[in-house]
């Protein structure tokens, strides 16, 4: 059984509701599937950055976020998709960080990296459709991206993921996680319940080892675009619930 996390012994009594959000993508998409999220935080009044992680390799991408969460007034609310999960758990120790949101995300400890937490998957778990490395990078196969990544978003947006895919470096999903900010910060986490890229039970069991509040959407992989008020009502609530 995991014990208390070091953050639960440090709460104090008064709370305050964040206001700056950073938002951090995960592997084949950039920051613009962000866009709606974005809007909704904006119009309640957050002050939003998003991103734009290379996606080369861990070490990179994390620090390109701790570069956006040096250039903040005030402590914020660190949100990862996908990948981006393991860009957060690496970054989110820094000191802007109030507290963690992973969307259908991977939540690596110490030492893991993604490639760790997808050696062995469940039987009978789907595979996701990425194409063999090129020069280093990884895709995935555009014929099988709408079903495998954005089941539920209409097939001409699908279709523009698909088309414009960021390449993925296979550098990045080596990369271990040195300190997870998940043992230090309090965390939420988003299932969805008809991912085909992270299998659902696996969201839910790295959601429950970092001691996360958890809420389920019905959504695909791309639930941070099809569903993004489930989303925003999940960082509203690590806003307001945090204590400053």
């Amino acid at each position: 059984m995991i014990g208390p996390l070091p953050w639960t012994q440090e709460r104090s009594m008064s709370t305050a509701t964040v206001r700056n959000v950073v938002l951090v993508h995960g592997g084949f998409v950039d920051g613009s599937g962000w866009q709606t999220v974005h809007r909704l935080l904006t119009r309640d009044g957050f002050t939003v950055k998003v991103v734009q992680n290379p996606t080369l390799s861990l070490e990179g991408d994390a620090a390109a976020t701790r570069f956006i969460l040096d250039g903040l007034d005030g402590p914020a609310i660190l949100v990862g998709h996908s990948y981006g999960g393991a860009v957060i758990s690496e970054a989110g120790t820094h000191d802007a960080v109030a507290a963690l949101v992973y969307v259908a995300a991977f939540a690596p400890d110490k030492g893991e990296s993604v490639n760790t937490l997808i050696a062995d998957p469940p039987p009978g778990a789907p595979v996701p459709p990425i194409l063999p490395s090129r020069d280093g990078f990884l895709f995935l196969d555009r014929d099988k991206f709408h079903d495998s990544f954005a089941a539920d978003l209409p097939a001409e947006e699908a279709a523009f993921l698909a088309d414009s895919q960021v390449p993925w470096g296979v550098g990045a999903l080596a990369g271990a996680v040195s300190e997870p900010a998940w043992r230090r910060k309090p965390s939420w986490y988003l299932v969805a319940t008809e991912d085909r890229m992270i299998p659902p039970p696996a969201q839910r069991s790295m959601a429950q080892r970092a001691g996360a509040t958890v809420v389920e959407a019905i959504g695909s992989h791309a639930v941070y675009a099809s569903q993004p008020g489930a989303v925003v009502d999940l960082i509203r609530q690590a806003a307001t619930a945090v204590t400053l």
